[in-house]
This record gives C-alpha cells, sequence and structure tokens, in this order.
C-alpha cells in the first residue's frame, strides 16, 4: 500500500491493483497546484469524506477524466449521480468489499455543507483493509469516543489524523486519538493550508515523540509505503 500526500486532506493511495483518491482539493490549495497536476492522477475510486469545498473541489473534474467511481455518504454520492457520475454509497457503520479491499465508513464530528450551502450528508472517515494493511482516514473531526470502536475491530498500521486546531483536532487531541485508535504511527493531515490551521511542524512532531509515538508529516508529492 502506497500513499501519497497531496496538500490539506489530499491524498492517493495505491492498494489492491487500484488507485484512490481521497479528498481531492489541489487546484485551490496554493500549496499544492503548482506541484500536482490534476489531469495526470489515477483513480479508479474517489473517497470523500464530507462535502466541504477543501475536501470535494477536484471531485468532478479527476472523475470525468478517469471514470472513477466517488465513494462517500448517501446525500455526497446522491449529488453528483445526479450529475451522472458512477458512485457507490455509504453510511455510517456500514463497510463494502470492494476490489481493493474493505472499506468502512465511521463517524466523525464536523459539519457538511456543499459550497453553496446545500446539506452535504453527516461527515465521516474511512476505514480501509487492503494488502494485509489497515489505515484510518479520519477526515475533518473532533476528538470523539467513538474512535475508540475502531481498534475493537481493526488493528490498525496508519492513522491519518488531522492536526491543524481551529476547524478539527489539533495536535494534543491528535496524541489522544491515535491512544483512542490504539495505533501509534500517525500520518498529519489538514494543516498550514490558510492561517487558521498553520503549525509549528517541529513542535508537533516532538510532542508525538515525548508521547512515544511518531508523526509523519510529509511534502506535498511525497509518498510512504506500508
Amino acid at each position: 500500500m502506497k500513499i501519497t500526500f497531496y496538500g490539506q486532506n489530499s491524498l492517493a493511495i495505491t492498494v489492491g491493483g487500484k488507485n484512490l483518491i481521497i479528498d481531492p482539493f489541489i487546484t485551490g490549495n496554493k500549496l499544492a497546484k503548482d506541484k500536482v497536476d490534476i489531469n495526470t492522477l489515477k483513480a479508479d475510486y474517489i473517497l470523500l469524506t464530507h462535502a466541504h469545498q477543501d475536501h470535494i473541489l477536484d471531485a468532478e473534474a479527476i472523475a470525468k477524466n478517469t471514470g472513477a467511481v466517488i465513494v462517500s455518504n448517501y446525500e455526497i454520492a446522491t449529488h453528483y449521480e445526479n450529475k451522472g457520475f458512477e458512485v457507490h454509497p455509504m453510511n455510517h457503520g456500514g463497510g463494502w468489499q470492494f476490489g481493493f479491499g474493505y472499506v468502512k465508513y465511521v463517524n466523525a464530528i464536523h459539519t457538511s455543507s456543499f459550497p453553496d450551502g446545500s446539506y452535504g450528508g453527516q461527515p465521516g472517515g474511512f476505514v480501509i483493509e487492503g494488502e494485509h494493511k489497515n489505515i484510518y482516514i479520519a477526515g475533518d473531526t473532533a476528538l470523539t469516543m467513538d474512535m475508540k470502536l475502531i481498534p475493537l475491530q481493526t488493528k490498525l498500521d496508519l492513522a491519518i489524523l488531522p492536526i491543524g486546531d481551529n476547524f478539527t483536532m489539533g495536535v494534543d487531541d491528535a496524541i489522544l486519538a491515535s491512544d483512542f485508535v490504539e495505533c501509534d504511527k500517525v500520518l498529519g493531515v489538514h494543516y498550514d493550508t490558510f492561517g487558521y490551521i498553520e503549525i509549528d511542524h517541529e513542535a508537533a512532531k516532538k510532542k508525538f515523540y515525548d508521547a512515544d509515538k511518531d508523526l509523519m508529516l510529509l511534502e506535498i508529492g511525497d509518498s510512504i509505503e506500508l
């Protein structure tokens, strides 16, 4: 399983011979737009955690280029289905065996509306199991006790957690979240994109280190392999 960071909460994941794009917000991200060309991205599936613009901006363009299936909650999936895209709707607590692995849509505490203000359903995260590796993509969320449910069913190899604070968890809550999901290997997302969520990288890493955890902050375009 290979995971590439494209800024904010945007990720590319190659798993089970398939290409996944998570929450594509690239052309509107000043940190990413000159480093990532969305027209070159490969995608069999696009997974969207919620409907905010900084998570869905490039979903339509990538889906048009690739024919990818858009996977999200029922409301978001219906929104794109009505526009002619192929979709797979999910809802909280539900899972599905895709060609690349198993995906479960799990709870998040946040808001969710499309850029025009229309209802985007309830936000969520994804637990993905594939190639004998398990990851948790929290999406935009506060720290929540529901995270403790995840390790009851899935032993995680990586937790992908927002750390920018203000709109989501900050570093301190993300450390607690890693305790809740019982995973000490964390990839930080949702930081630095705009002023409200700029962080001190070294201070964040030190806090995780002091808690006997590993926080990875990737440069845009960089990858890790599990």
